[in-house]
């Protein structure tokens, strides 16, 4: 099955900036590689700005931004930039559109400058990028802004407070994927309290429910996705699905459309770079048979039994296609 793929998040630009001689187009070297990318049916593909939590995570995030442009310079024949009309003529499209996203806020400050710094820093990434799909206050660990997926009784602090004041009504979202629980239920509380003008999603994360990891969202935060009308990006990595079960993906993928999250089902795969990793543990990072953004076509395949051809519609594309036209317009 060959219905065009959106998909919510991959770390090509930190790949870009870190590795020596990285190219977008090394399919030997990313799962998210151009050509592979275009074999799966990739048509948008939002690409993170990924930081740590360390002095000089500003410099690595703007230099993030700089790589995202000579990509879309260099390639120019295969990507462009998703904007409104592309988005909203997107199954007539040709090339694959890209759009960055913050996986961290630590790369719009760090903890040692003032805060007034991470939003030059955002005004900044935007100016040289020219969208942001969404932003996460935090990564696996705690920062000046909240608690992240690891943390234990660290939700939203002062600053993360002043950055969702600052984002509001600019069409980003404030992404849940790595927050802890504690942070996800302050962010939404938040919002609500403030008003702020803020869709919520999770890019790429699983189901608490399937597999008990602290990066998979309970159900008490989907049906909160599902009440704002957000995306929940499904995850491919195998620590989030199940180490063991390679169909686990499939259950992930499924159980939104059997638990009325039908209008939120997306993919999030979140390919990186992973040669020469230290942890021989985590190998292999993804089970064959979503190793590469190429899968995508079996993937749908093999949910043809579980899934109407409009559901599957929908988690290829329809759902995050609605969800930006509504957000970019």
């Amino acid at each position: 099955m060959n219905h065009p793929i959106i998909d919510l998040h991959c770390d090509m630009l930190s790949y870009l900036a870190n590795v020596p001689h990285a190219n977008p187009a090394n399919s030997s070297d990313i799962a998210c590689a151009i050509p592979l990318l275009k074999e799966g049916n990739v048509r948008m593909q939002v690409c993170a700005i990924y930081t740590d939590v360390r002095k000089g995570s500003m410099d690595l995030g703007i230099k993030q931004a700089f790589k995202y442009r000579e990509m879309q310079m260099f390639f120019a024949k295969d990507l462009q930039r998703a904007d409104v009309d592309f988005i909203q003529n997107f199954t007539s499209q040709e090339k694959i559109g890209t759009v960055v996203a913050i996986e961290n806020a630590a790369g719009l400050a760090d903890e040692f400058v003032p805060l007034s710094k991470a939003f030059e820093t955002l005004d900044y990434i935007l100016k040289l990028t020219g969208r942001i799909a969404y932003i996460s206050l935090t990564h696996h660990t705690e920062n000046r802004f909240g608690g992240g997926n690891y943390t234990e009784g660290v939700g939203l602090k002062e600053d993360g407070k002043r950055l969702l004041d600052y984002i509001a009504g600019k069409t980003i979202a404030i992404d849940l994927s790595h927050t802890s629980d504690l942070l996800a239920e302050g962010i939404l509380t938040y919002i609500d309290a403030q008003g702020l003008d803020i869709p919520v999603i999770a890019s790429h994360s699983n189901i608490r429910s399937i597999w008990n990891h602290k990066r998979n969202l309970t159900d008490e935060f989907i049906k909160e996705i599902i009440h704002r009308k957000g995306l929940i990006g499904i995850n491919f990595l195998r620590a989030f699905l199940d180490t063991d079960n390679p169909d686990r993906v499939y259950e992930h993928l499924v159980y939104g459309f059997q638990n009325g999250a039908e209008e939120q089902m997306a993919f999030g795969a979140d390919f990186f770079y992973t040669k020469d990793w230290p942890y021989q543990m985590r190998l292999p990072f993804y089970f064959p048979n979503v190793e590469n953004a190429s899968k995508y076509p079996a993937i749908l395949e093999r949910l043809k039994a579980d899934l109407s051809t409009e559901q599957l519609e929908k988690l290829a594309y329809g759902n995050a296609q609605r969800f930006f036209s509504n957000l970019w317009k």
